[in-house]
C-alpha cells in the first residue's frame, strides 16, 4: 500500500491501483481455482487502509476472513519476498457484517415502494403485461398514499387493482385480471425462497455502507451470499437494487482523489443472465454514470464475455487470471479476453491467458490521465488477512463489536397498505350493510328516498391530500423511489 494506490503485485515492476482511477471500474475474471478471491480480498485490504469503504458480497464465505490477521507461511513469505513487499506483517481489517436472511450479520431489508416495479418485475421473472399491471399497482399506490413495506401490502394492493379493474382500466389503462393472479403467485413463491425477511422495516440506510472505522480506515462491508446464491435473482436484483441506491442517494463529486465506496460484484454473470433489453440499458447507464458519485464498480465473474460489451467497455482495470481453452467456445473465450488489453511487446498475451498459474494474473490498469497501462504478467502479492471463513465465535466476536447491531435486528411493522386497505374495505363493507339495513326499512314502510352520488366534503379533501403526496414522489433511474 503506498499513499496513493494499492499494491497488487509484480511483473518487471511493481503493479498498483491508483486509486484516482478506482472509480473507473474494474473487471477481475478467470476460471475456478486461479485466484480470483485473493485478488478481491487484497484490493479490498488496500483500499481500506486507504480509507475507503468496501463492499463485497461473499458468495463462498471465505472472505469474512478479512477480519482475522493471516497466519504467516513460508510460501507466503517466499512470495512476499520475490514481488518486494516489505514489510509483510499480519493484519485484521475493520468488517461489518450483513446477511438478507439476517442468520450471519446484520438484517438487510428494504421496502417493496423503494425497490420499484421495474427491479420486482425482473425479481418476479413477469412478461411485458404482467410488468405493465405491477406497474400500474405501483402508480395507483403512489397516486394513492399507499406505502408499500412489505409483500403483504403488495398482495392487498393487487387485490384492491383486480377489484377496480374497471374503474382504472379507464385512467390507467387495460388491467388484465389474469396478470394480477400470475404476479400473485409470483410473490407466493417469492416468499416460499425467503424473500419476505428482505422486504419491510427498518429499512436499510445506504449511506452505512460510506462508514469508516476510529481510526479512519474504511469498513469492509461483506454480505453473506452463500445462502442468497441458491435463489440467483433474488441475489443479482438485491446488488443492483443497492447500486441504484448509492446512484440516487449519493451527491455528485465529480472526480476525487480516491472514491468514497467500490462496490464488489462477485458472480457478475448472475446480473446479466435474461436480462431483458430495458433493463441492461439501465444498467449500463448507472454504471456510467454511478462513478461521478465517486463509486468503483468491480464485476468478478469466470468468464470475460460474461459482462456485455456496453458495460465491459466502462472497465478501466482488469485483472485477468488464468482461462481453460480445451473447446472451440473456450477458445473464443481466451481470444476475446486477450483482445480487451494494451499489447506488451515481450509476450503474447492470448498465449499467456491459458499459461498463467494460480496466483498469477495479467494486470492493466488506468495510469496518468486515465489511459490504460501496458498488460502485465503479474505475481499477486499474498494478503495480510485470513484466507478463509471465520468460526462461528470469531462471527458473533465481530456482530457483538458492531456499532449498529440493535437498530437493524427487530422488524418494524407500522400501518401501511394493507392495514389501510384492510380498513378501507371494513368500512366499504359496513356501509353496505347499512344501505341494505336502510332499503329493507324503507321497503318495508313502502317509501323511497333519494341518494346522492356526490363525494362528502371530507372525500373530496382526502383525495386532494392524496394527490398533493403522490407529487411527492418521484423514482429515479431504475424505479426505485428517491428520498426527498
Amino acid at each position: 500500500m503506498t499513499e496513493n494506490a494499492v499494491f497488487l503485485g509484480k511483473s518487471e515492476t511493481q503493479q498498483f491501483l491508483d486509486l484516482k482511477y478506482a472509480n473507473r471500474h474494474g473487471l477481475i475474471s478467470g476460471a475456478t481455482g486461479t485466484g480470483k478471491t485473493v485478488t478481491l480480498q487484497i484490493i479490498a485490504e488496500g483500499l481500506s487502509s486507504a480509507g475507503v469503504p468496501v463492499f463485497v458480497s461473499d458468495v463462498k464465505g471465505d472472505l469474512t476472513g478479512l477480519s482475522q490477521p493471516i497466519v504467516i507461511k513460508d510460501f507466503l513469505t517466499k512470495r512476499a519476498t520475490t514481488i518486494g513487499l516489505d514489510p509483510y506483517e499480519p493484519a485484521a481489517f475493520p468488517v461489518r457484517l450483513w446477511d438478507l436472511f439476517g442468520e450471519q450479520g446484520h438484517p438487510v431489508r428494504a421496502t417493496v415502494t423503494e425497490m420499484g416495479p421495474l427491479l420486482l418485475s425482473r425479481l418476479l421473472g413477469l412478461n411485458d403485461t404482467q410488468e405493465g399491471v405491477l406497474t400500474l399497482a405501483f402508480r395507483l399506490a403512489d397516486d394513492e398514499g399507499l406505502l408499500l413495506l412489505d409483500l403483504k401490502d403488495l398482495r392487498a394492493l393487487l387485490v384492491e387493482v383486480a377489484n377496480r379493474r374497471k374503474e382504472l382500466s379507464a385512467e390507467y389503462g387495460h388491467v388484465s385480471t389474469a396478470s394480477v393472479g400470475a404476479i400473485q403467485r409470483r410473490l407466493l413463491t417469492l416468499e416460499e425462497q425467503g424473500a419476505e425477511l428482505f422486504f419491510g422495516e427498518p429499512a436499510l440506510d445506504i449511506k452505512q455502507f460510506l462508514d469508516k472505522a476510529e481510526d479512519g480506515a474504511g469498513l469492509i462491508n461483506i454480505l453473506a451470499a452463500d445462502k442468497l446464491m441458491q435463489t440467483p435473482k433474488l441475489y443479482a436484483t438485491f446488488l443492483l437494487w443497492l447500486l441504484s441506491e448509492l446512484f440516487e442517494e449519493l451527491p455528485e463529486v465529480g472526480d476525487p482523489e480516491k472514491p468514497k465506496l467500490v462496490f464488489f460484484f462477485d458472480e457478475a454473470h448472475l446480473l446479466f443472465d435474461e436480462a431483458p433489453k430495458a433493463l441492461l440499458e439501465k444498467v449500463e447507464q448507472v454504471v456510467r454514470l454511478i462513478r461521478s458519485k465517486g463509486v468503483g464498480v468491480f464485476f468478478v465473474t469466470q468468464n470475460p464475455l460474461d459482462v456485455p460489451d456496453s458495460v465491459s467497455s466502462q472497465l478501466g482495470n482488469r485483472v485477468q487470471h488464468a482461462l481453460r481453452a480445451y473447446t472451440p467456445r473456450e477458445r473464443r473465450v481466451v481470444k476475446a479476453a486477450a483482445d480487451t488489453f494494451r499489447p506488451n511487446p515481450q509476450f503474447k498475451t492470448l498465449d499467456v491467458i491459458t499459461e498463467l498459474g494460480i496466483g498469477e494474473a495479467l494486470v492493466s490498469t488506468l495510469k496518468a490521465k486515465g489511459a490504460p497501462g501496458v498488460v502485465e504478467r503479474t505475481l499477486i502479492r499474498p494478503p495480510s488477512s485470513r484466507m478463509g471463513p471465520v468460526s462461528k465465535a470469531e462471527r458473533a466476536d465481530v456482530l457483538a463489536r458492531s456499532d449498529i447491531g440493535e437498530k437493524h435486528t427487530t422488524p418494524v411493522d407500522r400501518e401501511s397498505a394493507y392495514e389501510i386497505l384492510q380498513e378501507r374495505a371494513e368500512r366499504a363493507a359496513e356501509a353496505e350493510e347499512r344501505a341494505r339495513n336502510r332499503e329493507e326499512k324503507a321497503r318495508s314502510r313502502k317509501t323511497s328516498r333519494r341518494r346522492s352520488n356526490r363525494q362528502s366534503v371530507g372525500e373530496a379533501a382526502l383525495k386532494t391530500a392524496v394527490r398533493t403526496l403522490s407529487r411527492e414522489l418521484v423514482r429515479g433511474l431504475l424505479g426505485s423511489l428517491k428520498r426527498r
